[in-house]
């Protein structure tokens, strides 16, 4: 099992920038991919692209229209995540901000070791009131666009 060099964090494995996220996705076979942004976010941002590692997204939403996923964890557990497995699970929301408590449920529930991506998906707002200037896209890292009629296991990715 591939041990990336994640900056160290209270509760869950660490955060990893975008592009060690990428690398430990490449290196390691177990790890998995696992989007909690919104559905809205997906069809009008974008999804990260791990096909070029002959891997799927997971999609989970961490939070819904109605508020917090009671069903979160279960969502995760579907990607075939089992408590003690050990395999990494790496969560990355729109700037690593819910991705955190994502990591923090998954580690409390035994899934991982779990991971933040820093920035996530498209970053903080910029200067000029805009993300994109940091995360997984602005990193030239693959994205593509969310195809919702191929589910949340992996649509487009």
């Amino acid at each position: 099992m591939t041990s990336p060099d994640a900056r160290p964090a209270a509760g869950y494995a660490g955060d990893l920038t975008p592009r060690q996220a990428w690398d430990l996705l490449a290196a390691d076979e177990r790890a998995v991919l696992v989007d909690v942004r919104t559905e809205g976010e997906w069809s009008t941002v974008g999804v990260p692209d791990v096909a070029p590692l002959d891997r799927r997204t997971t999609f989970a939403e961490w939070v819904t229209p109605a508020g917090p996923n009671p069903a979160f964890l279960d969502e995760v557990r579907a990607a075939g995540l089992v408590a003690g497995d050990e395999r990494p699970v790496v969560f990355l929301c729109r700037s690593g901000q819910r991705s955190i408590a994502a990591a923090r449920a998954a580690t409390a529930a035994g899934l991982g070791p779990a991971y933040n991506v820093l920035d996530g998906f498209e970053g903080d707002v910029g200067p000029d009131g805009r993300r994109g200037h940091a995360g997984w896209r602005a990193e030239g890292l693959a994205s593509t666009t969310w195809a919702p009629s191929a589910g949340t296991d992996g649509a487009g990715a």
